[in-house]
């Protein structure tokens, strides 16, 4: 089986990583306590990609999650200390799978462990595993919404090492987040749950070809093969249709044309890029 190995680091993105999973829990009819609990042979045909199977038949997810904050993590070490733990647990996922197809890393390049310690860990894998992929949804940070005065650096520095390292990244940012929840969800003032939702929403469809059998872009190296020109053009503005308001669901007919004219659509994309 191609099983991924997800990883996650940072405030951001552990509460992006939490809002993936619980999604993904839900599409494989996996409950809280890793029992499955569905009616569809589907939901585990391709299971193990992100799922370790433990003892009396419970389902793992196959993650790694890390913090620098005091907040989320008991004793602060700095990224580089604490870099080779981490790593030690990466090798440790991944000598247990059969297969694996590659890592997918979650990180925001605005924060400090997201862009720092998250891109130091990619590079240090892409050293020990150099020919596995490498995908990443990075959440960029905008001029409209921001926290701190450093994201634009940290942002910068991190982009580097994202143009050398990575192999796919797909690109979020907040004010384009906070557009789609204003303008399409008509949400009058959105929380950071309402937007992890969209990038949870936005994750499993992207994944859903290597969770679920099926022709097209089956593994992250096909994905990689159908979009990628040049080794380093490799950051994908990522669309999500269809998106309609809670009031206007219902007065929306989802035809195949609405719905791709709306995935094309730069209202619709993750990032505030014009296309």
């Amino acid at each position: 089986m191609r099983e991924i190995l997800h990883i996650q680091g940072g405030q951001c993105d552990n509460q992006i990583g939490a809002k993936f999973w619980e999604v993904v829990c839900a599409e494989h009819a996996i409950d809280q306590t890793g029992r499955y609990n569905g009616d569809s042979d589907l939901q585990l045909d391709r299971i193990n990609v992100y799922y370790n199977e433990a003892s009396g038949g419970r389902f793992v997810p196959r993650a790694v999650l890390m913090d620098l904050e005091p907040g989320t993590m008991d004793n602060i070490r700095s990224g580089a200390e604490l870099i080779d733990f981490v790593l030690d647990v990466v090798r440790k996922e991944a000598e247990n799978c059969d297969c694996l197809q590659g890592f997918q890393v979650c990180h925001s390049l605005g924060g400090g462990t997201g862009s720092g310690m998250g891109t130091l860990l990619i590079s240090k894998i892409r050293e020990e595993y150099p020919d596995r992929m490498m995908l990443t949804f990075s959440v960029f940070p905008s001029p409209k919404v921001s926290d701190t005065v450093v994201e634009p650096y940290n942002a910068t520095l991190s982009v580097h090492q994202l143009v050398e390292n990575a192999y796919e990244c797909m690109v979020l940012d907040n004010e384009a987040l906070y557009d789609i929840c204003f303008r399409t969800l008509k949400l009058s003032n959105p929380s950071f749950g309402d937007l992890n939702h969209l990038i949870s929403a936005t994750m499993s469809g992207v994944t859903c070809c290597l969770r679920f059998p099926g022709q097209l872009n089956s593994d992250l190296r096909k994905l990689a093969v159908n979009l990628i020109p040049f080794p380093r053009l490799h950051f994908f503005m990522v669309g999500f249709a269809p998106l309609t308001s809670r009031g206007s669901q219902q007065y929306q007919a989802l035809t195949i044309p609405e719905l791709t004219q709306q995935m094309w659509d730069a209202k619709n994309m993750m990032c505030a890029v014009d296309p």
